[in-house]
């Protein structure tokens, strides 16, 4: 489990098809802490450390993680949202996040709102009904407020700490954008099913 809260900036540095798609990520993690086998949210994707170096991991992405996000997208140089896995005792700041990207949204409209930048997203229609107002999703790892849903688009506001401390700050309209709805919107509409 994640918060959202992303804690490093990575780079891809290495990526191999071996069967499944291999990455290496350059990270500032203290790497001789992270132990194998630990999940790495990248870009909003839980990942499995296969393989550990100096300022570096390995991990290996299935085939049907590749399909359902934005690695396709990824190339030498691309820079990723990190975050380590939820420690019990450790602060909740943003909200409770798996890992498990439902699928990908697309930037459509950015501009400046005084410091902040509004970001206006297409979601997949299967996936827009678990999207509200004021309610949380993960973009690409990282936890935000829903601030208006039209449809098919939502909107969110991007502080400049978050675009300081995240890849936010490179985004542009087109992106494609890894989409986490929120656990409990997705138990809620579940349980409406069967009222």
């Amino acid at each position: 489990m994640f918060t959202g809260i992303i804690t490093d900036i990575g780079e891809v540095r290495e990526l191999t098809q071996r069967g499944d798609l291999r990455a290496r990520i350059g990270t500032a993690y203290d790497t001789g802490g992270v132990d194998l086998g630990a999940s790495i949210a990248c870009n909003g994707v839980c990942l499995t450390a296969v393989e550990l170096g100096e300022g570096f991991f390995d991990v290996e992405i299935s085939a049907e993680s590749v399909a359902k996000t934005n690695i396709s997208s990824w190339v030498v140089g691309s820079k990723l949202n990190l975050e380590r896995a939820l420690k019990v005792g450790d602060e909740l700041g943003g909200h409770i996040v798996s890992g498990h990207v439902d699928g990908v949204a697309v930037i459509t409209h950015m501009h400046d709102e005084g410091d902040s930048t509004r970001f206006t997203f297409e979601a997949p229609e299967a996936l827009a009904k678990f999207i509200a107002p004021k309610g949380s999703v993960a973009l690409n790892g990282t936890s935000l407020t829903v601030n208006e849903v039209d449809g098919c688009t939502f909107g969110v506001n991007i502080i400049p700490h978050t675009k300081d401390a995240t890849t936010w700050g490179t985004a542009a309209v087109g992106d494609a954008i890894n989409l986490e709805i929120d656990t409990l919107a997705r138990y809620v509409a579940r349980l409406a099913e069967f009222s």
